[in-house]
């Protein structure tokens, strides 16, 4: 089955570089210059999977990536020429699933970008409103979450989280970043409220043997099994 990229990159030579190793793949690609080009393909075609320079002109990476955001999971891997930790950093928040720095392999790209797909779609079944892990099932629409058709009942906050974790499957992420995410920036009090919202959902979905949460060094990576 063909995929759709959107390609996202204001070096033309670049841009032709990694369309080309993309289409023996099988891809279909459709190629946008700068982030406002992007935006309206976006609005237009059924995209897969999206690969998404940052430093563009018009409107950068990072505000193409808050602007899909909005209304879509889909895959986004980043792509710069920086290095600083604080722009991956900041991608991540936003809600980049990978992050790429220049320079890199085309072959390599392609790789990681079929990996990230097969991974999502193999994780995660996404029907309108619906995100259903397994058993589990979230209702973006209802804010509700059950577990083989039976409710379970989650506090806002402890609903927001679990979200949050969903949308970043199998992913290592700090207690800072998911502080920041879900409780936003000028949250004052202590990171071990995460710990103690992460544990209130353990217990309430692991209770049911369709869901753990696993402290990876500092970050919590969490994983769901049907």
């Amino acid at each position: 089955m063909k995929r759709n990229l959107l390609l996202v990159e204001d070096d033309l030579l670049m841009r032709e570089f990694i369309t080309d190793y993309f289409k023996k793949e099988q891809w279909d690609v459709y190629e946008a210059e700068n982030g406002n080009l992007a935006l309206e393909i976006f609005e237009r075609q059924a995209i897969d999977l999206i690969v998404l320079d940052i430093m563009m002109p018009e409107l950068d990476g990072f505000s193409v990536c808050r602007q899909i955001r909005r209304n879509s999971d889909v895959p986004i891997i980043m792509i710069t020429a920086r290095v600083e930790d604080d722009d991956q950093l900041r991608g991540f928040e936003l809600g980049a699933d990978e992050y790429v720095t220049k320079p890199f392999s085309p072959r390599v790209l392609v790789a990681r970008a079929t990996a990230l797909l097969k991974r999502t779609e193999g994780t995660i079944g996404r029907e309108g409103n619906l995100l259903t892990f397994g058993g589990l099932t979230v209702n973006r629409k209802s804010h509700t979450v059950s577990i083989e058709g039976k409710s379970i009942s989650l506090s806002p906050k402890e609903y927001e989280l679990l979200l949050f974790l969903t949308k970043h499957y199998g992913k290592v992420l700090s207690r800072d970043f998911i502080l920041n995410a879900v409780w936003g920036y000028d949250y004052i009090g202590d990171l071990r409220t995460v710990d103690t919202h992460v544990k209130k959902l353990r217990a309430k979905l692991g209770a049911e043997g369709k869901c753990i949460g696993t402290v990876i060094r500092v970050g919590y990576k969490f994983e769901l099994e049907g």
